[in-house]
């Protein structure tokens, strides 16, 4: 039999443990990821790895590592707030949050809203007491990416309002706004083009001295309907205007084609002298007609040029799809069209009394007054185009009758020198100066630069739709603004205004490939 053991002199056995702290908030680093959603899966499934590495993150894992993300963005923007709060203590007086009341949720860590709102009943608790964030941090500006991103990006109110619900932002609505101006797909939305500083008048506006329709803008307008016997068939209208005086010379084309516009240009010799140059759009932009206006004039162009060479005249185009560096033009086939249309209406008429009407609303806009007309019965009577084409302001006033013993010319000749030395006179007096304001596009933006991601405008297509590409060339106008620029879409090249193009932020990579390569500027 064995004695029995004595164990006072043995030594006690001690437990020996160590605790594992998890590493998920002091490993945060939000630079790395892109997205909300990216850096909350991430930290999701690093919470579940601690418990059970073989399951996809659960629910909870996810209100976890939310809590812990927006912890860490509290400590790294309010860090004498948080300890203070964590201690119990209240904030300094100097303190951002000192307005709202701040209060430490004991459960999750974070700092909420204080406010006033304690005893609205039937709202989540988010709502009464959210989260508060500074803007200026990574995981803020994260989060307002995520939000505007799901509501489809509205505009910053309604996610401003959203974001209210569970979180408070401080300077929330400016956050959200700078970042909807670098956001590429608010910009495709809602960004608009941005004209340069209107341009100076260029030279052939100010052919001063020099005959009528010396310098010519020509366009066509159209189509209207005529009546030949019981059958009805298409004209056009063309109009040449001179761009100094801005006398208006109109006619009728039977066809859209290089021929007829050189009968007609040759009509125009034959009464008003040969131009020194024609300015012209690649095309109108108007409805009637449109499409094969613009298609018939991009075939014609390169041979007007050649036609036009022999006879020393200058054939200049303006950018496609710019009306405005026509304007001279565009405006007055405005005012022929209304005219028309309140002549005729909609009726179908005979090609000899629409050709009858169209040179009477000539005659009507070359009696149009130049610039201011005074109501002052002493002034002199303004200045018009018909003062320089027929010697006296209106076509309804009779013209100087001679006697038959002025057989010689010379005293003809004198008068008709005087009444244009007249005209030049009141012309640079009256009218010259009233074209020095800019009415408009005031402003200098910043040229576009080359490479620039751009957007271009097309009327007859939704937004989004609107074709997007890169830069590949600028123009730089004599001032030294870009006015126009090459637009490479998709391995084609389209040649546009500035006014037609919305600038874009820049595009992350891969993402031109989802760029409409269906659409294509007409």
């Amino acid at each position: 039999m064995e004695p029995p053991s004595d164990t006072t002199e043995l030594r006690k056995s001690v437990f020996c443990g160590s605790t594992t702290t998890s590493s998920v908030v002091s490993s945060l680093d939000c630079q790395t990821y892109n997205t909300w959603q990216e850096l909350l899966d991430t930290k999701a499934q690093e919470i579940q790895s601690l418990t059970d590495s073989s399951s996809p993150p659960s629910a909870e894992s996810y209100s976890q590592a939310e809590a812990l993300i927006l912890k860490v963005a509290q400590q790294d923007s309010f860090p004498e707030d948080y300890q203070n709060l964590m201690a119990g203590k209240p904030v300094s007086s100097k303190s951002r949050l000192l307005t709202m009341s701040p209060e430490m949720d004991k459960t999750a860590e974070l700092i909420r809203v204080g406010g006033r709102l304690r005893r609205a009943e039937n709202l989540d608790q988010a709502t009464v007491h959210p989260v508060v964030l500074d803007a200026s941090h990574p995981i803020t500006r994260l989060l307002i990416s995520d939000y505007d991103s799901r509501l489809r990006h509205p505009g910053p109110e309604r996610v401003f309002a959203e974001m209210r619900r569970s979180f408070w932002i401080l300077r929330g609505r400016e956050a959200i706004r700078k970042h909807q101006y670098h956001c590429p797909d608010c910009q495709r939305w809602r960004a608009k083009p941005t004209n340069p500083k209107m341009a100076d008048l260029p030279s052939a506006r100010l052919r001063l001295y020099k005959p009528a329709f010396y310098s010519t803008g020509v366009d066509c307008f159209g189509p209207f309907l005529i009546k030949i016997g019981r059958r009805t068939e298409k004209r056009w209208g063309i109009i040449f205007k001179c761009m100094t005086v801005r006398a208006v010379h109109l006619d009728l084309l039977s066809h859209i084609d290089a021929d007829s516009f050189l009968m007609a240009l040759r009509r125009f010799i034959a009464r008003r002298g040969t131009p020194s140059e024609l300015w012209s759009d690649q095309g109108t932009n108007f409805r009637g007609g449109e499409r094969e206006l613009r298609e018939t004039f991009e075939g014609m162009a390169p041979e007007l040029q050649k036609q036009l060479a022999r006879q020393k005249i200058a054939f200049r185009f303006n950018p496609p799809a710019a009306p405005h560096f026509g304007g001279v033009w565009e405006r007055e086939v405005r005012s022929v069209k209304s005219a028309l249309y309140a002549t005729l209406g909609n009726q179908s008429v005979p090609e000899e009394v629409l050709l009858t009407v169209l040179l009477e609303v000539e005659l009507i806009l070359n009696s149009k007054p130049l610039g201011y007309v005074s109501a002052d019965v002493a002034d002199a009577d303004p200045v018009t185009p018909n003062s320089l084409l027929m010697g006296r302001p209106d076509g309804s006033l009779p013209q100087v009758v001679y006697p038959e013993t002025e057989l010689l010319s010379r005293r003809r000749w004198r008068h008709a020198q005087v009444l244009a030395d007249q005209f030049w006179a009141r012309f640079i007096r009256d009218y010259l100066p009233s074209l020095q304001t800019r009415q408009k596009w005031t402003l200098s933006p910043p040229n576009l630069k080359d490479q620039a991601v751009v957007m271009i405008m097309d009327p007859h297509l939704p937004r989004a739709l609107w074709p997007i590409g890169h830069v590949k060339a600028i123009h730089h106008s004599d001032d030294g603004r870009v006015r126009s620029a090459d637009v490479n879409i998709k391995g084609q090249v389209y040649t546009r205004p500035v006014s037609r193009l919305v600038i874009l932020p820049a595009l992350p990579s891969g993402d031109d490939d989802d760029v409409p390569s269906s659409t294509h500027p007409s």
